[in-house]
């Protein structure tokens, strides 16, 4: 996989999470996936994201940075969504919350074979303790 091509490939894997095609993850997700220093493979992969997607019915990922070296990407992911319950242990319950999660993935034969997430729960915190 060229260099060039990974930010396509990435806008393509993030249109498929959004679209929630699980079927199609496996075009852009390696088998044997590790995620934030887990073994997930591809199916606990999918368990993962189909989960965030109960959790979170609005959920929709937008690409707010995005920057591309050999074969990696690093991106700014932007969300405003509405957990059902608790999120990152946070009673987040149903209220509109807006937040960021910057995510590093390695490439290896052209699919994503390693990911490494922090998601902004302080900029939750804020959000929740303005609002008691």
């Amino acid at each position: 996989m060229h260099e060039h091509d990974l930010p396509a490939v990435y806008r393509a894997y993030i249109n498929c999470l959004n679209r929630q095609d699980w079927p199609g993850l496996g075009e852009f997700v390696h088998d044997d996936v590790v995620h934030n220093g887990r073994r997930l493979g591809l199916s606990g992969y999918r368990e993962m994201l189909e989960r965030d997607f109960q959790d979170i019915p609005d959920l929709r990922f937008i690409v707010r940075l995005l920057t591309c070296e050999e074969s990696m990407i690093a991106s700014r992911l932007d969300f405003h969504c509405s957990p059902k319950g608790r999120f990152l242990d946070l009673p987040v319950n149903g209220r509109k919350v807006a937040f960021s999660e910057n995510v590093f993935y390695a490439f290896c034969d052209g699919k994503i074979a390693e990911v490494w997430s922090v998601v902004d729960k302080a900029a939750i915190e804020v959000q929740l303790n303005s609002r008691s």
